[in-house]
């Protein structure tokens, strides 16, 4: 009866009073240890440690007993840090070079500065407090210029201001829509813009905790219903930076397999070898390119995880092996539910090897889920993680080198939809409840699953998704979104949640291409795929009783365009596999909000219909049905029409028109491209590289273009291409340096073609220095041109 107008009935709105807050009042005396200072309050102590000389990190405990160890999601150990302390009558200054924190001794509150004396953040009235019930929670001032960043997978607009949000990992099947809260994965980390100026805050807790970022007040909150508050504070001062420090902490996405960064087909379910086969079939015969499909729970015997049907998967080892020839791989999904069955291998090793979560007195927990009545893996225990990721030898010597996890928040049939949250978990000898782990889980069934799969594939790097997660999880899996629906207002809602997802240290994510439940149609499958084309995580799923949406589901129109976009992810990928590079190296997301390198402008605040892919293209998609025109923002400086090279001056609003099969993308003046070639899938060897330069009247650029075998850690020894290209620009001349800068390895392919965009007729262009090409005369392609690589 809630789903109705009851849930508003005066007497079901559950309204109490709020529990006053108390505050953690006057400083009684500090002392400090190298780079940790404890302080002694009137009600509990906190303690300021310095992780880098731009990162410090805050723990408030009001039963006084401070805990510093972190959780599971932190990787970084503090470092060497010079501090300088002043101490004052009523306040206390300790500094790093980067970042200065006030202490007030009564009442207690912080500020914390930059190295050029730039507020960052700041407790006015009210600074950190509990209550009776011992929550607890943190107020900050909030600036009128303030802008909010971040949160993970969160509906609604790029930016957070006026919002309250909850971190607490839901199974939410329901429609998807902008007060839809819980969702699957929760990283309680966020990111504020303030006048082109940037810095962060993590709230390092994994049990439910508030955001309260709403507009009216004069502060800003986060609070957690138990436990201690454990925050850092990451100086900035660019968007950029603020990742960088992000991920120092919670660790960075390996680079992934290439094939992962094809074309993935699922559905659920494709539910028999027959069904499988004639897809790759399909694929092959109208030359569509395709790198994955998945297998829904369907492929399994009664819904046993590590089993597969003997009468619909007869034998799978066959079918992998014959896609793998045809260059695509599988990927099975695996939930964390086993069946409480006394004659299934995997629920016996989990009873007799103790790997079962339980409740206090001993007994297991077990919950309804897929296969009926399930046990759950304890996932906080090392061995339940070691035993879990041996397990997938099942599909590892099948030739499987990637897995999907689902149902992992964890998932449960029941009204609270979830494990009951006074389970306990062993935590390896400090146990705790599931309330306060609950959004741990699906973050260690991933570093479970991943490290289980490394070791078992003997140097190929393995893929996993995920639907649940916290924050870390980018160390092991790419997220997708979850379960949206066929909706315009989905295709509109994914773009800021991937955006926010990558400001929050994932950088591998993408949502359901053409959405999963409910029926698509031609038009939205069409605008979903040219979207999807360019996210990080590019998969078409639909659910069992939706409408069919492979790309030739709707007509040859449809698979004609369809089919173009899918080329072309492939003709993008050595600009993609670049940029996933630079997201293992820096944190840096690849799908990024036009904040990230625009931050003075206010125009791009809250844009969230427009995404930057690197820092060089921007794609701006249609999201709307029946419409050819959109609006597009550009910012400043001179962009050219991928598609016409129509040159447009930035700094303003453009009507720009778009057919149904156009993607508006655009690319800044003074950019280098690199393109392949369109494939039938990764496993096909490059032949050429083209460099697409897109002149400026003046000036220079660079792009140092990523390569490697794509599927082995060869690269970590050494193993890998990098080609750096410079070019410098004036109105007559165009100079291209190419410079093989390190590694030993060496690409398929053996020729490079330039292409030249917004440059003259007449313009001389020579590269290396020694080699003098003809005029343009009017062309915009030169002739092929052989470079050797040494």
């Amino acid at each position: 009866m809630l789903d109705t107008s009851f849930a508003i009935h005066p007497g079901n709105t559950n309204q109490s009073v709020h529990s006053s807050h108390i505050d953690i009042g006057n400083m009684k005396s500090f002392k400090q240890t190298e780079n940790r200072f404890e302080f002694a309050c009137k009600r509990g102590n906190v303690a300021l440690l310095f992780y880098r000389k731009d990162i410090t990190r805050v723990v408030m405990n009001p039963s006084g007993q401070l805990r510093l160890e972190t959780s599971l999601a932190v990787v970084a150990a503090p470092e060497e840090v010079g501090i300088q302390v002043k101490e004052e009558e009523h306040q206390l200054h300790i500094c790093s070079e980067r970042l200065a924190v006030v202490v007030q001794k009564q009442p207690f509150r912080l500020s914390f500065y930059d190295e050029t004396g730039n507020l960052l953040v700041r407790e006015g009235d009210l600074g950190m407090a509990y209550n009776e019930k011992k929550e607890v929670i943190c107020y900050k001032e909030m600036d009128e210029d303030d802008n909010y960043y971040g949160f993970g997978e969160k509906t609604g607009f790029l930016n957070k201001r006026g919002e309250k949000m909850v971190m607490w990992n839901t199974d939410m099947y329901a429609p998807h829509n902008p007060e839809t809260d819980t969702l699957y994965v929760s990283i309680p980390f966020f990111m504020t813009l303030r006048e082109g100026k940037a810095h962060g805050i993590f709230f390092d807790h994994t049990g439910k905790t508030t955001f309260d970022m709403r507009e009216g007040g004069k502060t800003y909150s986060f609070a957690a219903e138990s436990g201690q508050l454990d925050y850092y504070v990451m100086a900035g001062r660019s968007p950029k930076a603020v990742v960088e420090q992000y991920t120092h902490l919670t660790g960075r996405a390996p680079l992934p397999p290439k094939w992962s960064l094809g074309y993935h087909q699922s559905r659920y379910s494709y539910q028999s070898e027959t069904e499988v086969r004639e897809l790759a079939e399909t694929f092959r015969a109208k030359e569509i390119p395709l790198d994955v499909i998945h297998l829904d729970i369907h492929y399994m015997d009664g819904y046993r995880i590590f089993t597969f049907d003997g009468e619909r998967f007869p034998d799978p080892g066959r079918l992998i092996a014959e896609l793998k020839e045809k260059g695509i791989r599988v990927v099975p999904i695996v939930d964390p539910g086993v069946k409480e069955d006394p004659e299934y291998f995997l629920y016996q090793e989990g009873v007799y090897g103790d790997h079962f979560c339980k409740y206090l007195h001993g007994d297991i927990y077990h919950g309804d889920v897929w296969p009926g009545n399930s046990a759950f893996p304890d996932f906080t225990n090392t061995k339940t993680r070691k035993w879990w990721g041996e397990k997938h030898q099942v599909y590892t010597d099948l030739g499987i080198c990637g897995i999907w996890n689902d149902m992992n928040e964890p998932a449960v049939f029941n009204e609270t939809k979830t494990m009951d949250v006074k389970v306990m978990h062993g935590n390896d000898g400090n146990p705790q409840t599931h309330r306060q782990m609950h959004n741990i889980y699906g973050l260690l069934m991933g570093e479970a699953t991943y490290t289980g799969l490394k070791e078992l594939l003997h140097g190929r790097r393995p893929f996993l998704l995920t639907r649940a997660g916290y924050a870390g999880v980018q160390r092991y899996a790419a997220v997708w979104t979850g379960d949206n629906r066929s909706f315009w207002e989905h295709l509109a809602l994914s773009l800021p949640m991937c955006m926010n997802l990558g400001l929050s240290g994932v950088p591998f994510a993408g949502p359901d291409v053409g959405g999963f439940a409910h029926d698509t149609t031609k038009e939205l499958l069409i605008r979903w795929t040219q979207v999807g084309a360019f996210t990080p995580f590019f998969r078409n799923h639909s659910a069992i009783e939706s409408k069919r949406q492979e790309p030739w589901a709707f007509g040859e129109e449809a698979e004609r365009i369809i089919k173009r976009y899918i080329e072309l992810r492939y003709r993008w990928l050595p600009h993609l596999y670049t940029l996933f590079k630079e997201a293992a190296s820096t944190g840096l997301p690849i799908m990024r909000p036009l904040l990230m390198e625009y931050a003075d402008d206010e125009n791009v605040l809250n844009l969230s219909d427009q995404f930057m892919l690197g820092s060089t293209v921007m794609i701006a998609p249609i999201l709307q049905p029946g419409t050819s025109h959109r609006v597009v923002y550009l910012p400043e400086g001179n962009w050219i029409d991928y598609w016409t090279d129509e040159r447009y001056e930035g700094g303003g609003h453009r009507l720009y028109k778009a057919s149904l099969e156009t993607l508006p993308i655009f690319i800044k003046e003074g950019a280098i491209l690199p393109h392949g070639t369109a494939k039938q899938s990764t496993s096909d060897p490059e032949t050429k590289m083209t460099f697409h330069i897109y002149g400026t009247p003046d000036g220079k650029s660079e792009y140092c273009l990523y390569e490697d075998d794509g599927e082995t850690f060869a690269f970590e020894k050494g193993e890998y291409f990098e080609l750096k290209i410079g070019c410098s620009f004036n109105k007559d001349l165009i100079k291209i340096d190419m410079e093989n800068t390190s590694g030993r390895f060496r690409p398929t392919w053996k020729e490079y073609e330039f292409v030249f965009h917004n440059v003259s007729e007449d313009v001389e262009i020579i590269i290396n220095e020694d080699r003098k090409l003809p005029q343009l005369n009017g062309e915009a392609r030169l002739p092929v041109i052989t470079v050797k690589l040494d």
